[in-house]
């Protein structure tokens, strides 16, 4: 590989607290030699350039948060239609659930998973494991081992563990091997049959909602056992208001967690969803306006600290049915960054503070290196175009499902190329 620069561009790396106009020198080894002003066309030598005027230079994208098919669920991903959907939206890393057939819970599974990804992904992929055996909440599986085979973290995917004494175990386990806990923060018995967010709209369509309480209990009853064990911990997908004041008092406690938030409930709200528009049926479910708007206050105040696609492709046949039947979940991994960027257009958050919630902050969280401009880091780039109007088609979604919850919606910024270690390997043409 030849050296490489990408020369008048606006560079962002929250990180590093850069936002300048300049270039940044890919060496040899696809990694990042130099960022700054000096890094022009006329100082750098003969080597391939890529001028980007008027263009933004970000580190890829890091989403926390993704389901891929493989295995047992190819027909509604696979590691090659989840590359092409995550590097058309400037993604070059990805934090995979568990939630496959089989469950990722144990050693030789955890194997196939990263032998699969080597040969087929051309994005990163960093696996997660179950935090119980088969997903069923009762038996937590083997950290230790699975922690030292590669898995760099552990979930339930779409479920939590709802037994106090299970739970209580998993953090003191997790403590003494050192492991991060993710949960998806919902009581089942309080959202049990529930498909919509309990309120006005739940009531005018006849559906049984899910309490915002569901998610407070699950999430306090953690963070109490947290403030015991002082494991590493996550919260995912927090969706309400009140969830906010319950973080912001154990932040207040100095608490050490992290929170994510899924970027559909900080776009969209419960009226979005119409006469029984199924795409829309996501979980957690969307909220209120009121929920939305705080939740990017929680953004902005930190008591959120990453922002996810929460991807799920679905087939055509699990949301072509009434939205009581219909699976929850959307694609959602390649419109990320441009629904992030219309909060940064209508002025509801600042733009390093939305890149920081998708590069650094969860390469911190994941210990990755990565989501940054840091001298030898691996060149992982998405050049975009901030301005750039464009509407999402369902016809030209790369991923294999098309299930996007924001169908026709218009948008504005688009990533016009990425870069994986140092190669061009996405162009918007």
């Amino acid at each position: 590989m030849k050296k490489k620069a990408i020369t008048n561009v606006r560079i962002i790396d929250p990180k590093n607290k850069v936002d300048q106009i300049g270039g940044i020198l890919i060496n040899e080894l696809g990694q990042i030699e130099k960022v700054g002003t000096e890094i022009t066309k006329e100082n750098i030598g003969d080597i391939q350039i890529f001028n980007c005027q008027n263009k933004v230079a970000i580190p890829g994208l890091i989403d926390s948060r993704v389901f891929v098919g493989e295995p047992g669920y190819e027909y509604k991903e696979n590691y090659r239609t989840l590359s092409e959907a995550a590097l058309s939206g400037g993604v070059t890393s990805v934090i995979t659930m568990p939630n496959t057939n089989p469950v990722i819970d144990n050693v030789s599974t955890l194997d196939f998973i990263k032998r699969r990804a080597r040969d087929k992904s051309i994005i990163k992929i960093y696996p997660l494991a179950s935090l119980t055996k088969n997903i069923l909440g009762k038996e937590m599986c083997e950290f230790g081992l699975l922690k030292l085979r590669g898995a760099y973290g552990f979930t339930d995917g779409v479920q939590s563990v709802q037994n106090n004494r299970v739970m209580d175990h998993i953090f003191n386990y997790a403590k003494n091997k050192d492991a991060l806990v993710l949960q998806f923060i919902q009581d089942n018995e309080l959202s049990e049959n529930g498909v919509i967010n309990e309120g006005i709209v739940s009531t005018r369509l006849g559906l049984k909602g899910i309490s915002e309480k569901a998610e407070q209990i699950i999430l306090d009853r953690d963070l109490r056992l947290l403030s015991e064990y002082k494991s590493k911990y996550h919260a995912s997908l927090i969706s309400t208001k009140k969830s906010l004041s319950i973080i912001d008092y154990w932040k207040k406690q100095k608490l050490d967690f992290t929170t994510s938030v899924s970027i559909n409930n900080l776009s969209l709200n419960e009226n979005d969803i119409g006469e029984f528009r199924t795409f829309l049926k996501l979980s957690p479910p969307l909220r209120t306006e009121e929920d939305r708007l705080a939740l990017i206050d929680g953004l902005n105040n930190s008591l959120i600290d990453i922002i996810v696609s929460d991807h799920k492709p679905e087939d055509e046949e699990s949301k072509r049915l009434t939205f009581q039947q219909a699976t929850s979940g959307a694609s959602g991994i390649e419109s990320l960054l441009s629904l992030a960027l219309e909060l940064y257009h209508n002025k509801s958050s600042e733009l390093t503070t939305l890149i920081r919630s998708m590069t650094s902050n969860p390469a911190k969280l994941f210990d990755l290196n990565a989501g940054s401009f840091d001298k030898n880091c691996p060149a992982d780039i998405a050049i975009i175009d901030l301005n750039k109007p464009w509407v999402l088609k369902r016809e030209n979604m790369k991923s294999k499902s098309k299930n996007t919850a924001i169908e026709n919606k218009k948008l504005q910024g688009k990533v016009e190329m990425t870069f994986l270690n140092g190669n061009l390997v996405f162009e918007n043409k």
